[in-house]
């Protein structure tokens, strides 16, 4: 670890450990993960509001089935996760009045929570009643940073005591590389020299299409007003809240039947096309036969031109030629005649 690594962690070290509990979900003691505020001002993941409803439903289930099928050698397996509440609700945990596996007529809209222990009715709405925590969900991004930020990532390639601190990580690959052992296993002129690289990570995306806004949730709905690929949570309280949704798999129908169409009109039109090329591809050529006949002919007309000027130019020289001789002929013809007339 750097210098600057070892100040980061000592920086960062003591206010983590002490904002570290305030961030902890109380159901699944891990970091909340879009947490929702319940009516009392506590928040509950959303995972976890979601598994309380489904324990509350099956306890129902299982107060109705007792009451009607007594007896019945059939038993449900229950989820890891309804284990851990099962677990918290037996320990006292998330106990509360009216909330009993017993119960006869249990309420299915309502939930305890674990910090007050008062019960929560949710109404027909559900979970759709209740507000994202953005405040905390942010502050918990940030401590997730400072975490981060706050341990150095080394190579996976090298080996202590000359393992080196990562300066890449391959999404590809998984893995965080050095610059040397980068270039030993990433060479140019091979598949793995197109692979995508980032800055050192510990968070490699999976392969699944996952939410941009919500990066932890699948995308698993289509919104039909924004045309793009929306998760749970953004339907249950995000900018999607009130737009048309349909399931990926009605999307994926229906946008390949568009596309499949567009692709068959477009096929239809090929012909045509190339009908229109050849056509403009004949025009082509005749319009530059054209300009080179009308070249030819311009210079066969001005090269005519010229020699009927210089047969007219030469003729007019021997015409001023020959009648500049004859004036001169007078002329000196005048003269002889007077210097003759004085002499006698």
């Amino acid at each position: 670890m750097t210098a600057e690594m070892r100040r980061s962690s000592g920086a960062f070290s003591v206010p983590i450990k002490n904002i570290e509990r305030e961030l902890i979900c109380p159901i699944c003691k891990e970091l909340f993960t879009h947490p929702l505020i319940l009516p009392c001002q506590h928040s509950v993941c959303h995972k976890c509001v979601k598994e309380l409803l489904m324990l509350n439903h099956d306890d129902s289930f299982d107060a109705g089935s007792e009451s009607s099928v007594s007896g019945s050698p059939r038993s449900r397996v229950p989820s890891p996760s309804m284990e851990r509440l099962d677990r918290l609700v037996r320990s006292g945990s998330i106990s509360s009045p009216g909330w009993r596996r017993g119960s006869v007529t249990p309420r299915v809209t309502t939930i305890p929570c674990p910090g007050c222990q008062h019960d929560i009715d949710l109404g027909e709405r559900g979970i759709s009643m209740l507000f994202r925590n953005f405040t905390l969900e942010n502050i918990v991004e940030r401590y997730r940073q400072a975490a981060r930020a706050a341990v150095a990532i080394m190579c996976n390639i090298c080996k202590p005591p000359n393992q080196q601190e990562a300066t890449k990580s391959c999404m590809d690959c998984k893995a965080s590389y050095c610059n040397e052992c980068f270039k030993l296993h990433h060479p140019w002129g091979t598949p793995k020299a197109q692979h995508e690289y980032v800055g050192p990570t510990m968070n490699f995306r999976p392969k699944v299409l996952m939410c941009p806004e919500h990066e932890m949730e699948k995308v698993n709905m289509y919104c039909e007003v924004c045309r793009r690929p929306v998760c749970h949570l953004c339907k249950l309280g995000g900018s999607h809240a009130n737009h048309k949704v349909t399931s990926m798999s009605s999307a994926y129908k229906i946008l390949k039947e568009k596309l499949a169409k567009s692709i068959h009109y477009l096929i239809s039109k090929e012909d045509q096309v190339r009908t229109q090329i050849t056509e403009l591809d004949r025009l082509i050529n005749q319009t530059e036969e054209n300009g080179q006949l009308a070249e030819r002919q311009a210079n066969e007309h001005f090269e005519r031109l010229f020699e009927t000027l210089q047969e007219r130019k030469t003729e007019m020289l021997i015409s001023i030629e020959q009648s500049r001789n004859r004036r001169i002929d007078q002329l000196k013809g005048q003269v002889q005649n007077i210097q003759f007339s004085l002499f006698i």
